[in-house]
């Protein structure tokens, strides 16, 4: 890759056009698996090893150049034999297309440029100071056997644990699945960074779903998720899980609908639900991307016009810390020492007493943030983009679990009528583990509830209290991200009976799996 790069730098040009200012290379080398089993029988296996390699040519200069909104660059499929005529050929031809599509951008958006009288004032792209950063290669570790033998014991638990078997006829999928990858991410571009870097991530998940007798379609979906595959749960904590998961379907298909009444008051979330309410409602608002060429705003999102403003409460603070490699004894999966731009990674307070101090940026500047605070971060093969790695939600008056309990009571009690308590989300932020809250502590499980107005507004002015139980939420996606939050006690936040259409009941009864 480095060699190829030398003799493009030296030699690309086209006549009478511009010669690249900056061009990079990116090589994935990415190994996977998966395996998935239903009703106790495997149904899928599957191995899968490709290289892939994204060239980005840059023509023009940092100031302004031939980035677009959706990026640039060429991405290609590299040779996996490690044969280097191969790669420099495949690299070859990926950078000859690279640069003639970013002649094409940088004359487009000249000339789209001239259409305003007052030209954004960020650079296109912010200069950073060449990164060496060659770290060992990793490598899948896992005992592919025995997670096999796992998950088809797990998908056929509903039909053959004595604690459930009972219940079975009213389980209508149960599928459970192991995925794992690694990753090995070379990165070289003109200014002189070379980082090899890499990560792994085990994912291992139960799916189990029914219908009530009114017809509502249930189901639970959860897992383990880890960077290294020995810290997975044990075969007997990951049965408890499925265990578990199956006892609450069947609590849910008996359980009540909630209220036709719509409910607006305290809710208490557990670290589990807080973590995707803030995945899909927080984090995407401080991932500073550029908007389209034209506008003012300062990024993307809600967020865009609230720096240095309140979008939390006083009593929260928010850090995303990449350089955080453990968290209680364990390896989170959003770590990493340099970013996917070649930036070393850093530790950034994005939210200081409910005040928006900081957004994450890569080397896509907006405006007051001229220069990367490493968080550029790519799925293999694609563009980067401002991202979280390790997101840490926390207050300096965090207060037991209990007392977030006693304080819901104190509440029902003081306003003569139940409340709610979600402990898991699904969907688009749905409670799927929702419980009614009695005066006298008492817990009701329910069914049939979505959220109304759980928003911004809601996570900026609704919070009253805050939990010490930091929950650790790995992603293994495109992207390997990490959330720590604890649970909340939001005081006004409206629940209401969905609308959904109910599906008809099977007409008759499943077969038996016992082959009776």
């Amino acid at each position: 890759m480095q060699t190829e790069l030398a003799r493009e730098k030296a030699q690309l040009v086209l006549p009478g056009m511009q010669r690249p200012y900056f061009i990079e290379y990116q090589l994935d080398d990415l190994t996977s698996y998966e395996a998935i089993a239903n009703y106790g029988a495997l149904t899928r296996e599957e191995s899968n090893h490709q290289r892939v390699v994204r060239v980005s040519v840059r023509v023009g200069n940092y100031v302004i150049d031939s980035s677009t909104s959706r990026g640039d660059g060429t991405i290609a499929l590299a040779p996996s034999d490690n044969n280097p005529e191969a790669l420099r050929y495949a690299l070859w031809i990926a950078t000859d297309t690279a640069y003639k599509n970013a002649l094409q951008s940088y004359a487009a958006k000249q000339a789209a440029l001239k259409q305003f009288q007052a030209p954004r004032m960020e650079h296109d792209f912010a200069e950073a100071k060449p990164e060496v950063h060659v770290a060992p290669l990793v490598a899948m570790n896992l005992d592919r056997k025995e997670w096999k033998r796992r998950i088809i014991e797990a998908s056929g638990l509903f039909e053959t644990a004595p604690e459930v078997r009972a219940s079975a006829e009213q389980v209508q999928y149960s599928t459970a699945n192991l995925r794992a990858v690694a990753v090995n991410r070379y990165l070289v571009n003109t200014e002189g960074t070379v980082v090899r870097q890499g990560y792994t991530g085990y994912a291992a998940g139960i799916s189990v779903g029914g219908q009530a007798p009114d017809g509502m379609q249930l189901d639970r979906d959860n897992g383990t998720t880890a960077a290294d595959a020995k810290d997975l749960e044990t075969w007997p904590l990951f049965r408890k899980r499925v265990i578990d998961d199956l006892k609450s379907l069947s609590a849910l298909q008996a359980a009540p609908v909630v209220p036709a009444e719509d409910y607006h008051g305290p809710i208490l979330f557990s670290g589990d639900a807080v973590s995707d309410v803030m995945m899909h409602l927080f984090v995407p608002n401080i991932e500073a991307d550029r908007p389209a060429m034209g506008t003012t705003a300062r990024a993307t999102g809600a967020y865009a016009s609230s720096y240095k403003s309140r979008v939390l409460p006083a009593i929260l603070n928010v850090t995303d810390d990449p350089l955080m490699t453990k968290f209680a004894g364990k390896t989170v999966l959003g770590a990493y020492a340099v970013d996917d731009e070649g930036v070393p990674a850093q530790s950034v307070d994005v939210v200081e007493k409910g005040v928006l101090e900081n957004y994450l940026i890569g080397r896509e500047p907006v405006r007051d943030f001229p220069a990367s605070n490493g968080h550029g971060r790519s799925a293999p093969g694609q563009v980067a983009h401002s991202r979280v790695g390790v997101l840490i939600v926390k207050s300096s008056e965090a207060v037991p679990v209990s007392e977030l309990n006693k304080r819901l009571l104190a509440m029902a009690k003081e306003q003569g009528r139940d409340m709610y308590a979600v402990e898991t989300l699904g969907g688009p932020l749905e409670p799927r583990l929702l419980y009614r809250v009695h005066a006298d502590g008492t817990r009701e499980l329910m069914r049939g509830a979505v959220f109304d107005e759980l928003d911004n507004r809601s996570l900026r002015s609704d919070i009253v209290a805050v939990g010490n139980d930091p929950y650790v939420s790995n992603s293994l996606g495109p992207i390997p991200q990490t959330i720590i939050a604890p649970s909340l006690l939001f005081d006004d936040v409206g629940i209401k009976r969905g609308v959904e259409e109910q599906q008809k009941l099977p007409y008759y009864p499943p077969p038996a799996l016992d082959g009776k």
